[in-house]
């Protein structure tokens, strides 16, 4: 294999990692933006979808998303649902950007 052809595979590896990467952190997002969504809208929570999405959004919210002690925490009526739109807001945000750069840094 010449030098050529090894850059030309590396360069494809590298694309395709940068494409899975923004893949991923692209449903990350909107995991947590659907979660956030099934939420404000008081959805069926004995659905069994709706509490994947809500068990899923919870597992990657990071910790520092989450809707019960999250970057914001909000007190009174609707809290809840106004803590997992801010909360879980920030967090789709987060995934779309750092997916982004992640993405733009391995792209070759």
């Amino acid at each position: 294999m010449s030098a050529a052809e090894a850059r030309g595979r590396a360069r494809g590896v590298r694309a395709r990692l940068a494409s899975l990467v923004w893949t991923v952190c692209s449903v990350l997002a909107v995991v947590l933006a659907v979660g956030a969504l099934l939420v404000a809208l008081d959805a069926n929570r004995d659905n069994a979808l709706v509490e994947t999405v809500l068990k899923v959004a919870d597992a990657v919210d990071l910790g520092i998303f989450s809707r019960g002690n999250g970057v914001l925490h909000f007190d009174g009526a609707d809290a809840a649902t106004k803590n997992a739109l801010v909360n879980w807001g920030l967090g789709a945000v987060f995934y779309v950007v750092a997916g982004r750069v992640l993405e733009r840094v391995l792209r070759p």
